[in-house]
């Protein structure tokens, strides 16, 4: 199972889980922040890099919600 760390993309953050968990859904770029890949990545991305999950950091990064990817 392969999982990635990160957070929103160009100064974004969420209130909520279901906000985050939303704009992973719509789309919107979150910012990688594991220690051996940096770079951007969406939803799309996610399923083409064949990526099982994602821990999306939010509320001043410290919170966190894991969303799985669905093929």
């Amino acid at each position: 199972m392969r999982s990635l760390n990160v957070v929103p993309a160009y100064g974004r953050d969420y209130k909520s889980k279901a906000a985050a968990i939303a704009d992973w859904d719509a789309g919107k770029d979150f910012r990688i922040t594991d220690y051996k890949l940096s770079g951007y990545i969406n939803n799309a991305d996610a399923k083409t890099y064949d990526i099982d999950s994602v821990q999306i950091r939010y509320f001043n990064n410290t919170r966190v919600a894991t969303v799985q990817i669905k093929r």
